[in-house]
């Protein structure tokens, strides 16, 4: 954990990692989307 008062860098990074695990959730979500799209051949 975090110490020797590095409390804000740590907070920073994990609001980083967590935006990258949102973004790169939502991305996933929009490429299967398009893939599930092309099989289905609509």
């Amino acid at each position: 954990m975090a110490g020797n008062g590095d409390m804000k860098a740590h907070e920073s990074t994990y609001h980083s990692v967590m935006g990258l695990l949102k973004w790169g959730a939502v991305a996933c979500f929009v490429i299967a989307f398009g893939v599930i799209w092309l099989i289905s051949g609509k």
